[in-house]
């Protein structure tokens, strides 16, 4: 096994490369601050085969001493396209004391429009030399090429000028940070003298203020060397502001509860965008849905069930568009699922808990299907076991679940018998219950093989209604009931997005913006909701 030690394992190559180093079998060590202490740098140097090699200083004061006592190993130095006299002298002082060695030298690091951040908060970037046009390279592929360099053969004596796939100028490297955030981000040309004067303002030296502006107007070269190397090509710069969103994004709304109570307790806070973790993806939030569980929630009566952590994001359904990418999702994708926190205009979620949206109707209805279809698909197929000849009363067809339960026992070929308000009946009839019946006016109805109960309001007796009874609220009293809650289920949401795209399920939504969220708690109190209300939240 190689041992190799990295210098700057913190910085933006050295922790990519400690981790594809970890990921290829290489035993790592890692030093930051104790490069230019000798006797840190001798104990971490014991029994390292190659060193990568990351001079953090603006001169070659120290190399030497350094460079002794790394003495005949394997080397990869992170040199820079630029060749500062510096970055020459220590090139110099490897080749005369390293067994082997290997320079790179990245020409232009796509993390540079870091420094653009605010200004993309701000929607418009003014910069210089917005028409001159260089090829960004990710740090991840800096990094690959150091791995190669450091445990294969074949590499000794290699100058690797590195750079991005294809050149982009920078004004389109804003316009694509742009899309990967979803947010418009405009170019402004700052003239040259203004933006010496600013970095002058910024305590910049003047040379290196001349010596960085004289390099932004060179256009810069385009290598395969990334590919040649690793045998994989570089990645785009596309793909680098993809994987960097949150960077640029800051805050985001999102409507929270700091604390149990009426809905005066929910708020629209000014929060942090959240970074995604492994496996996980960002997602930009077309819009949200509203749950009358929620309402239970925000009173605290789900603390212990739920274990919720205060403050907390409201909002189970989601759909977006998937802004950094995971397992087998990739930006762009349009998703949906059920998570925490969707009631944000950015949310994260596992890749494998999440779904393809459906393509027939308007993503922001996609997000009326999560808990509400998965409960009825549950209710349904699982606990009900419908079939062909069934015949099934669906008590609350009119609500979110009802809804979907109604189309999807009908598409099972059972009869449909619906109990509904005046105001729903028209479109659970319309969904394809073969009967409804007005629950405000009559009594339900018996000889029914399932009773499937959706509202809060068990009935008093059940003999007769039903020979088996599945409930979403509470408990029925009957030894062939059961009561469930809905569970997370990407393959079954997936079933339900077929059957939507092939127009046997509609979806039929009250949409409203998220700012009502509040009000919309009010009117589920006193029982003003009908049908499934989702919340814009992408503007």
């Amino acid at each position: 096994m190689t041992r190799v030690l990295v210098s700057g394992a913190t910085g933006t190559i050295g922790r990519p490369l400690v981790n594809q180093l970890d990921d290829a079998g290489a035993d790592v060590r890692t030093v930051t601050r104790q490069l230019t202490d000798p006797v840190a740098l001798e104990a971490a140097l014991g029994g390292v085969n190659a060193v990568f090699l990351l001079w953090p200083f603006a001169s070659a004061e120290g190399a030497r001493e350094v460079l002794e006592l790394i003495g005949a190993r394997r080397v990869v130095y992170l040199s820079s396209a630029a060749a500062r006299p510096h970055e020459v002298e220590i090139e110099r002082l490897i080749a005369g004391t390293a067994r082997e060695w290997t320079v790179l030298r990245p020409h232009a690091f796509a993390a540079n429009t870091l420094r653009w951040v605010e200004q993309v908060r701000a929607g418009v970037v003014r910069q210089p030399y917005g028409d001159v046009a260089f090829a960004p390279i990710h740090e991840r592929d800096v990094a690959a090429v150091a791995v190669r360099a450091l445990l294969d053969e074949g590499h000794d004596g290699a100058v690797y000028t590195l750079t991005g796939p294809r050149p982009l100028p920078q004004r389109e490297q804003a316009r694509a940070i742009g899309a990967a955030i979803g947010r418009p981000v405009h170019w402004e040309e700052e003239p040259l003298e203004e933006a010496r004067l600013r970095l002058l303002g910024m305590g910049w030296p003047a040379p290196a203020v001349d010596g960085m502006l004289r390099g932004l107007a060179e256009p810069g070269p385009v290598t395969a060397t990334v590919e040649e190397v690793t045998g994989a090509p570089a990645s785009t710069f596309e793909t680098w502001a993809s994987e960097h969103a949150t960077d640029f994004l800051g805050t985001m709304r999102a409507a929270r509860i700091h604390g149990y109570g009426d809905a005066s307790v929910i708020s629209l806070d000014e929060v942090p965008v959240p970074k995604p973790g492994p496996g996980e993806v960002l997602i930009r939030v077309a819009a949200t849905s509203f749950n009358p569980s929620e309402v239970g929630l925000r009173m605290g009566l789900l603390h212990d069930v739920l274990g919720v952590t205060l403050p907390h994001t409201l909002g189970w359904d989601v759909a977006g568009t998937v802004v950094t990418g995971a397992g087998d999702l990739a930006p762009g994708d349009r998703v949906i699922g059920l998570i925490d926190g969707a009631a944000a205009e950015y949310a994260v979620a596992k890749a494998s808990m999440l779904a393809k949206a459906p393509r027939r109707i308007p993503l922001a209805d996609a997000a009326a299907v999560p808990v509400a279809g998965l409960t009825a698909w549950q209710a349904v197929f699982e606990h009900a076991r419908i079939g062909r000849g069934s015949r099934v009363l669906i008590n609350g067809a009119g609500g979110g679940v009802g809804l979907f339960a109604v189309q999807l026992a009908k598409h099972a070929g059972a009869h449909v018998v619906a109990t509904a308000g005046p105001r729903s009946a028209a479109a659970v009839r319309a969904l394809g219950a073969d009967e409804v019946v007005d629950y405000t006016t009559a009594a339900l109805p018996g000889g029914n093989d399932v009773l499937i109960n959706l509202v809060a309001d068990v009935p008093a007796s059940v003999t007769g209604l039903a020979k088996e009874f599945v409930s979403i609220t509470l408990p029925i009293e009957h030894p062939r009931a059961v009561r469930f809650v809905a569970r997370n289920d990407p393959g079954q949401l997936t079933e339900l997005v077929s059957l939507i795209d092939k127009g046997v399920v509609d979806v039929e939504t009250d949409a409203r913006p998220l700012e009502s969220l509040a009000n919309l708690h009010r009117e589920a109190e006193r029982g003003l909701i009908r049908g499934k209300v989702t919340l814009k939240v992408e503007k």
